[in-house]
This record gives C-alpha cells, structure tokens and sequence, in this order.
C-alpha cells in the first residue's frame, strides 16, 4: 500500500512522546529501540528477497549459511528474530522479552552488529511495543522506503534533542551534495565524527545508482566518541546491507585507524567551534607535533582547524575530502589565516560552496562545504580554486528548515564537473538549469552562482575561502557590504553557541533540582 512515509514518521516520533509519559525513558533513549524496530523491519524485507535468491541454490538438507545472506548484502535473521514471527505472537506473550532475545539472536548471527542492538524492551509497555509492530506491520514498501523511515525518524530526534553543529545527523541533502562532488566510486571511505552513518549509506547509494555493488567497491571506516551514536551508525549501515570498521573512539587524541595517508575520500561533519581541546595531548614529549596535524596547531580555543588538519592528512596523494564547516573558518584570521595560507599553497583546495541558513535540523546559520583533491595540485587546475555561491538555490520544506532538491544538487554537482572537464548528468532534472547558465555547455564564470580563483588572487583576498568574496552578484542584484555580512554572521555564529550552553545549563539546572526534590 502506498504510504506517506514522512507521515508515518511523525507518528512513530510522537510514540516516542507518549513514552516519556508512561514509562522511565526521555524520547531521545527511546530513539534506539524504536529505530531498531523499524531496521528489524527493513532487514526482513531484504532477508526474504536473498532468501527467495537463495532457494533454488539450496536443496534438500543443504541450506544457505548465514555468510551467504551477508555476502548478498542481507542481515541473517533467525526464525524468531523475524518481525514477521513477532506480529503474530499472542497477545498474551511477553512482547518485550521475546523482542529482547531477537535483537540478541540478531547479533549473535551478525558479528557487526554486536553490542549495536537494544536490549532493554522489557522495560517497555507491552501495549505501545504492540502498537509500533502495528503501525509496520501491513505496510507494502517496495525498494529502499524503509531506510528513508529510518533515516527521517533519526532527523526528527536531531532536531528536538541532538547537539549542536549536526553532529548526530547530517540532513540527506548536504550528505548528498558532497556525494556528488568527491564521486566515491571506488576505495576506502573515512569520517572521523562518523555519527549515524549518513555519509556511508549515501555513499553506498551512489555507487549502486551508477550500476555499481557498494558491498565490492568501497570499504568504509569510521570514528565516533559516542557510544549510542555509533550503536545506531552500526544499526543505519546494516539497514542499508552495509558493514564497515568502526571505533569509538576521540579523534582529537586517538587514531584507531592510522589515518595518515590512508583513505581514497573523507567525508565528514565535525562539530562546529568546538572549544576546550587538550593542546598538550596533540604534542609528543619531545614537543613535536602529531604527525596528524601537518599544517600546525591553531592557536585559538577552536577545534575547526584540528579537524581540517585530519581531513588534509587523512588523503592518499589522489584522494578527495568534503566536509562541513562553520562560515567563520574561512575567514578567521591570527593563527587559522595562517594554516589556512598553507593550506592553499599545498594547491589541494578543490572547491567551496557557500550554503544558506536553515538546511540543517539543529543549526539556523549558513554553512560552508569545503572540497579538497590532492591529485588536483599537478594537474592544470593546481592553481585554481573554484568558488559557488549555493544560498539562493533551496525549498522550503517548513518555516525553518530547507533542502536542496535533487534537481539543484545535480546541478551544483554540474558545475564542478563542468569545471573538472567531466561528462555532466542530467537525469535529476538539471538540464534547463544548466543550458540557462553554461549555454555553450562548457565551464564560465557566472555573477552571483560561480568562480574560478587563482591562489594569487585568494591571498590578496586575506586568505579567504569565502565564496561571495569572488563570486559576486547576479545582474541586477545589489551588493552587500562583505565585512559588515561576515562581520554579522560572526556574532550569530557566536549567539548561536551561547544559547545553545545556555538550552544545556537549562537541562542540567531542571535535572539538578529534580533529584533533590526526590530527597
């Protein structure tokens, strides 16, 4: 049966609130079990397309193991861990403790998924476990419709609970975009504040769009400090027929997987600002500093450059990052103007891309998308930066929140192409966008959307990797006073920050006197 999957979500999430009401959990620890429900449900559906693929392989008492479900990009799901089993339990049956054993026969079959699956239905009132397995149950969904349930359900608690920066969930557009640009087709993936998983699951999407097997093709690796976090990273790339090597770890002080050097793309979306990093633990005894940071350690209380630094030294000599940053850095001057000078002598930086306010679930203010190729500094466009100017081109989905549609990020990831000498797609929409803007089909400047910079010319412009800086207005349009606009989106960046301290000492102070009013 058709549905509306954004509908069904919204009615999941206010589940979720019902529970905060009539058991012991917050909606956001109630994220992970009902995200399972839905990932045992897609696994289902995967499962019984392989196992219908499988049958006739399989005969008499010779049976399918469970690595040759895995090796066809399938979950193994034994016979009580399938949602369908579960359904018809009777309504007398110990829902929670039966869901409890099949997320545990799940994990045992499924090494990938050890430690990733909730145990804690028991606690749960049966009525609402019901109600969830109900409102899956007779959905008829054919493709990939219950990884976007999975995917939008996680946008939700981001925007409600989640930490600042979009650290937790980067919304699909944007993941999309930087898809786009650094065209994972084949090799090793790297994001060292990996989240849910998101730049991995569109990765994957990527390569099977271009008629391509993600399973055979890439190979993806990951860094995440939070440990629910990475649980439902392991959940959203098994809903996806993904596997990958991730470790919870700190990337500031950690490198589980030697990084250095070793990764063909890095994506990534770090958390903006970010104070308080131990200097000392980024230098050995010896005062070197890690190796990891090449480019220098910034002298300011901001992680922005220490993370740029792990994207630069995470590349293989023709590998590719993008990653998002906070507007602020590409103007920042003192110490980070002058990593950000030998950052653009190394002749890496690729493209910018300017993006509007309101795109991401947990932040108001515009983002910058950084693109960098090391293959690119030997090649005839080391000396070039390409800048595009991405805030006008958006749909208002709410009142406070936009998406790029795919038409608009086929065509931004057009006109990198265009630039790059490379064949351009057009089967999201994006022809009558490009014949307006490239008539002759080939790569132009173009006020107010796009242009190519040389390094000279950036240094003259302070070292500054801000698009409108180069790219200027369309005809017709007025322009804005730049050091006043970046002066401007400095102190909301800044207000920014505060009032979301200000939301956590709020929660804090509310917890604090709730338990001595339990005394």
């Amino acid at each position: 049966m058709a549905t509306d999957l954004q509908d069904l979500s919204r009615r999941l999430f206010a589940t979720a609130d019902q529970l905060w009401t009539n058991s012991s959990l917050r909606p956001d620890q109630y994220a992970q079990p009902v995200l399972a429900l839905i990932a045992l449900r897609q696994m289902e559906a995967k499962f019984d397309k392989v196992h219908a693929e499988l049958a006739p392989l399989f005969k008499g008492r010779l049976k399918a193991t469970p690595a040759d479900y895995q090796a066809r990009g399938a979950v193994y799901l034994p016979e009580n861990a399938r949602f369908s089993k579960l359904l018809s339990l009777p309504g007398t049956a110990d829902l929670g403790a039966a869901l409890n054993a099949a997320m545990k026969a799940v994990a045992d079959q499924n090494p990938d998924l050890t430690g990733a699956l909730p145990q804690g239905y028991g606690g749960l009132p049966s009525s609402v476990l019901q109600e969830l397995l109900r409102l899956l149950a007779p959905l008829k969904i054919e493709g990939d419709a219950y990884g976007l349930v999975f995917e939008y359900f996680m946008g939700q608690f981001a925007s409600s609970f989640m930490q600042k920066g979009g650290e937790y969930f980067t919304p699909a557009s944007i993941v999309k975009l930087i898809v786009e640009v650094i065209e994972p087709y084949h090799g090793a993936i790297f994001d060292p504040a990996c989240g849910s998983g998101g730049m991995f699951v569109h990765s994957a999407e990527f390569v099977r769009r271009h008629h391509r097997a993600p399973e055979s093709e890439i190979s993806v690796y990951g860094v995440e400090k939070m440990s629910d976090t990475l649980r439902l990273c392991r959940l959203n790339l098994a809903v996806h027929g993904l596997s990958g090597e991730l470790r919870e770890a700190n990337s500031y002080y950690d490198d589980p997987h030697r990084l250095i050097g070793q990764f063909d793309f890095v994506m990534a979306n770090p958390p903006f600002n970010q104070p308080e990093v131990d200097r000392a633990k980024l230098v050995n005894e010896a005062g070197k500093v890690d190796a990891r940071f090449s480019l220098g350690l910034p002298t300011v209380n901001n992680a922005n450059y220490l993370w740029i630094n792990l994207f630069y030294a995470a590349l293989k000599p023709t590998g590719r990052a993008g990653f998002v940053m906070a507007n602020s850095a590409s103007d920042a001057g003192g110490s980070e103007r002058e990593l950000r000078r030998k950052l653009i002598e190394t002749g890496a930086i690729d493209c910018v891309v300017a993006v509007g306010p309101n795109m991401f679930f947990t932040v108001t203010l515009p983002v910058t998308l950084w693109f960098f190729d090391k293959g690119k500094a030997k090649g005839p466009r080391g000396d070039e930066v390409l800048f595009v100017d991405a805030r006008h081109l958006f749909r208002q989905v709410t009142r406070a929140h936009r998406v790029f549609d795919a038409d608009q990020i086929e065509f931004l990831a057009n006109i990198v192409r265009l630039w790059r000498g490379d064949p351009v797609e057009t089967e999201a929409g994006s022809a009558a966008r490009m014949t307006a803007a490239f008539p002759k089909g080939q790569y132009n400047d173009v006020p107010g959307l796009c242009r190519v910079a040389t390094r000279k010319q950036i240094v003259a412009q302070d070292c500054s990797l801000n698009p409108s800086r180069y790219v200027g207005v369309a005809p017709g349009q007025k322009q804005e006073s730049e050091e006043f606009r970046t002066k401007l989106e400095a102190m909301q960046e800044e207000l920014e920050e505060l009032n979301i301290e200000a939301a956590k000492l709020q929660g804090l102070i509310a917890q604090n006197v709730a338990e001595l009013l339990k005394v």
